[in-house]
Formats: C-alpha cells, structure tokens, sequence
C-alpha cells in the first residue's frame, strides 16, 4: 500500500508553526509557483436555484429547511452568455455555473451542455457545479468543453456526517474520479467555521493533497450563517485559524489556485490581506455568490489598488456582475 504523501503529523506540524513562520513559509512556496502581484478573478452564476434535495446544514438552497429562498427554474442558455459576457468584461477569468440539484436531470443536461459550448465561444475558461455525476455525464461535459468541474468534499470524512446525510463521502469521491478520468480539471474545496475542530480541518485538507492529484483549483469557504439552516446560529471561526488554514493549503498544495470564497463579504481589509498573503490567490467578482453576499467590486478593486495586486484580465468596470454565489457545493 502507498504511503499518503501527507500525513496528520505532518500537516499538524505546519499548523503549530508560529504564525508569522507559518506565513512566511506558505507566501515562500507560494512565489515559487505563482507571481506574488496577480489574482484570478472568477465570477459564479445560479443557473437553477432552490428546492435541492440535498440536506447540506449550511445551504440555503435545500428543500429541507425554510430559509425563504424562491425557487427558480434553470435559465436560458441566452441569458447565461449575457451574464458570461459582462463577467469577461468585467476582468474574470473563468465562468462558473451552478445548479442545486443532487445530480443532473436528464431533460435539462442537454441545456447545460449548451451554456458550457456558449461559454467557451466567449473565450473565458468553464467551470459547472451540478451535483454527482456519472461516466456518461463526464464524458459528455469534457466534450462540450468544460475545463473545470466543482464538487467540494466540505469537510473531513469524520465530521461530514454531522453536515450532510443524503449523499456520502464516498459519493464525492468517486465523481471526482469521475471528473479526472474525463480530463476535467479538479475544482474542490471546503468549508470552515461549521463546528469542526482543527483536525477536522487538517484532515479535509489532508483529503484534497492526498488525491491522486490535487485539485487545479481549491476554494476554501468561511461559513456564511444562513437563517432557517442549521447552522444558522453557529460561532464564527477565529480569523487566525481560518488564515492559518489558507497557509497550510498552499504547503499542500503548492501548484493549486487557492480561492478566497464565501464569506469575504465580513472580512476586513486586514485580514483577506493576510489571506492573501497565505497564499490565497483567487477570489469571485460580483456582490453574490449563487445566493449569499459577495464583495462589492468596487471594494475589491480599492483593496487591491492598496496592495499593488492585478488580475489576469482586469479590464473596466461596469458594476452590474450577475446576482449569484452561494457556497460552492
């Protein structure tokens, strides 16, 4: 049997280290690998949103909780290239496209794949979060042209159980497997502040570097508290912790894009510096992230005018980015 090539000790070891030791081994790696002054910007879209039949404790859009979330029937294909053209216009790189559903309806895929071909044509990269996936459904997205697939394994394997309980680790596992064998890149990430202990959070990442390999791309979220879910009332996490975290994830995984996503909207300046600083080096454009707050642009873009950083393709702002992100799932 392969030995993992990072083990609890190990990680243990990095998150233990002094903070700013800790940060400067992460911001070293980090340059070996990325420019220090560049961020990819992305931007997320709710192609269907609401009455998922998952029961994720942090998710607005399940059917198992009242959290007054309207749900809304899959979008035209010709409002998504509308959506993807004032996103590439607004400076993102990539187009993420999500759907609550448990895994795609075989009714609407086709439509799915025809955003995805629509998409690509703009010349911005694709990504799709759909739920579970089988090898059929794979292989017909990687034709269609998608580069990156979002299936998040949120947290670790122990804790998951007290998140989600329709679908398994397991279940997620293996669509990324399913995803890889397509040659699809890896999108996959997690979330923090849900009431896990550091383990938990050492083990998820343990999760995500331990893969056959890394994902490309690793959104680590900060819970967004949602009325109405379970985690409604949940004490946030200690900011140290979370940036310690993004530090260790860049030790993990030194190659990976690691995106500052969900609950930047409560972060100060200070602290996404520090963020960024760790080794995160992504973040979404536009005030929602499928359907919890996001930052302004315009606060996005007075922050990093301070820091001296640029995206990949920033161009001139036009204020109107689409109205979605919720935790990417």
């Amino acid at each position: 049997m392969t030995k993992p090539l990072w083990t609890l000790e190990r990680v243990k070891q990095l998150y233990e280290l002094p903070f700013n030791e800790l940060l400067f081994q992460a911001q070293s790696i980090h340059r070996q690998h990325f420019k220090p002054d560049e961020i990819e910007f992305c931007t997320l879209l709710s192609i269907k949103t609401g009455t998922c039949p998952e029961d994720c404790a942090y998710c607005p859009q399940s059917g198992h909780y009242q959290t007054g979330l309207e749900r809304e029937n899959l979008l035209d294909v010709n409002e998504v290239i509308t959506q993807a053209k004032l996103a590439k216009a607004n400076g993102s790189k990539r187009f993420c496209m999500g759907a609550a559903w448990r895994n795609p309806p075989k009714k609407e895929f086709p439509k799915v794949l025809a955003m995805i071909k629509a998409v690509k044509d703009l010349g911005l990269e694709t990504c799709v979060t759909l739920g579970m996936l089988d090898d059929e459904q794979a292989a017909d997205l990687k034709t269609a042209g998608l580069d990156f697939y979002n299936h998040n394994l949120d947290t670790s394997p122990e804790f998951y159980q007290h998140i989600i309980t329709t679908r398994t680790y397991q279940d997620r596992l293996d669509t990324l497997q399913r995803v890889r064998q397509a040659g699809i890149h890896v999108c996959c990430g997690g979330i923090l502040g849900m009431g896990e202990t550091r383990q938990d959070r050492m083990e998820l990442l343990m999760q995500l570097a331990n893969l056959p390999k890394p994902p490309e791309s690793v959104p680590i979220n900060k819970l967004i508290p949602i009325p109405g879910t379970p985690l409604a009332h949940q004490a946030p996490l200690d900011n140290f912790e979370f940036i310690r975290t993004i530090a260790v994830a860049r030790l993990l995984m030194p190659q990976s894009v690691i995106r500052l996503s969900a609950g930047r909207e409560n972060m100060s300046e200070e602290m996404q510096t520090l963020c960024f600083l760790a080794g995160a080096n992504s973040i979404w454009l536009g005030e929602k992230l499928l359907t919890t707050p996001n930052n302004k642009q315009t606060s996005d873009e007075v922050l990093l005018k301070k820091l001296g950083i640029k995206g990949h393709q920033m161009k001139q702002t036009q204020h109107a980015l689409p109205t979605t992100t919720t935790l990417a799932s």
